[in-house]
């Protein structure tokens, strides 16, 4: 098997721009639409969108890789490092921080050069104890010889299928100083979102790290997307949109990697999960507007910090209905306490109580239609 980055002419791609620019068109208007429509909102709104979607970002790049990350400690760790005051933010474990530092640095300081040593960084966060689960690694520099064949394979052991060979290690340092070279430079003949999917694929298929290639390769084509949109604030989520058509993402990471250097096919694919996650952006925005009028007639009037913690936790994915009980050990206070607060709420139209009495006795937010 030859893969493409055995091939003489690696990595000078090419690719069909007649087949791409039609619908790299539809795909910038609709990004300059959704950024429009966002600046319109206001800062506050404008935020929340952000840090919604930079946590979908983190959660969903982790998913990829099979690492489970609570949201919760995702959206306070975030919030925290941008000063964003928001209710209810809890502890977050070294592992939601490093991959918080990382996203952070691609996106918030998008225009900055990208470099070995920030590249270094961003992995050694990644791997604070130098282990990759239970092997130990090497952190914070290029794989060396020592960790043998880079590949990427399925199946049990003795009958292993190898999906993938990434180039040897003693290539590693040329292939990355071209690369770093090639990313920085400016082409006004690539477009950004182009750049973004050529620098997700070319990064991933050097695979210089022993792991976690995946999760950065990510934050660079975020960085090249934030470059494209001319923003630090993120309102559409790629890594979001990958996870959800994981098994599509590698199989077109596979066919393209054992494929020629014409990476049509990946960059159509690239373009289409983009215009995927801009689409899924706006039930976003759907959901940050609600969100943004249920605190605008909760705060007609003064609103404690009991019942803020609430209606935060309510507005945030909470399951099932509020109770006295779930009140109170919310906001960790007596039921008595819990239920002077929730008649409070139900005077001011803030929560609905549903059908039912007694002990089933429970309570809903009030829906957007009924707000409007």
């Amino acid at each position: 098997m030859t893969y493409i980055h055995e091939k003489p002419d690696w990595p000078d791609f090419t690719w069909d721009r007649d087949k791409l620019s039609s619908k790299l068109s539809v795909l910038r208007y609709r990004q300059g639409e959704l950024l429009g429509r966002m600046k319109v909102l206001g800062f506050e709104l404008r935020t929340e969108a952000s840090l919604h979607t930079l946590t979908e970002d983190v959660v969903k790049s982790s998913a990829i890789e099979g690492e489970k990350l609570n949201p919760d400690e995702v959206r306070s760790s975030l919030a925290r490092h941008l000063g964003i005051e928001t209710g209810g933010l809890i502890p977050a474990g070294r592992d939601v921080e490093a991959i918080v530092e990382m996203m952070l640095d691609a996106t918030q300081n998008h225009h900055k050069a990208l470099t070995s040593e920030r590249l270094y960084a961003w992995h050694a966060a990644l791997f604070p104890t130098g282990r990759s689960g239970m092997r130990m690694i090497t952190v914070g520099a290029w794989r060396t010889e020592a960790s043998g064949f880079m590949q990427v394979v399925s199946g049990p052991v003795g009958r292993e299928i190898v999906h993938f060979q990434a180039p040897h290690a003693e290539r590693l340092e040329k292939e990355m100083l071209r690369f770093l070279e090639w990313f920085n430079a400016e082409d006004a003949t690539i477009d950004p979102v182009l750049k973004a999917g050529i620098a997700h694929f070319r990064f991933v298929t050097i695979h210089p790290f022993e792991d976690g290639n995946g999760r950065i390769a990510r934050a660079i084509a975020d960085m090249s997307l934030a470059r494209s949109d001319g923003s630090k604030e993120r309102y559409y989520s790629m890594s979001a949109q990958i996870e959800a058509e994981r098994k599509d993402y590698y199989a077109c990471l596979e066919q393209q990697q054992k494929n020629d250097l014409d990476i049509t096919s990946w960059l159509d694919w690239f373009l289409d999960c983009l215009g995927r996650a801009i689409e899924s952006a706006e039930g976003t925005l759907s959901s940050v507007l609600y969100k943004a009028r249920v605190w605008e007639k909760a705060n007609q009037q003064t609103v404690n910090e009991r019942q803020k913690l609430v209606i935060n936790r309510m507005l945030g994915g909470f399951k099932g209905y509020m109770n006295t009980s779930k009140y109170a050990k919310i906001a960790k206070c007596s039921n008595d306490t819990a239920l002077r607060d929730i008649r409070d709420l139900l005077e001011r139209g803030i929560i609905i109580q549903n059908p039912g009495g007694g002990r089933s006795t429970s309570y809903r937010l009030v829906t957007d239609e009924e707000l409007q």
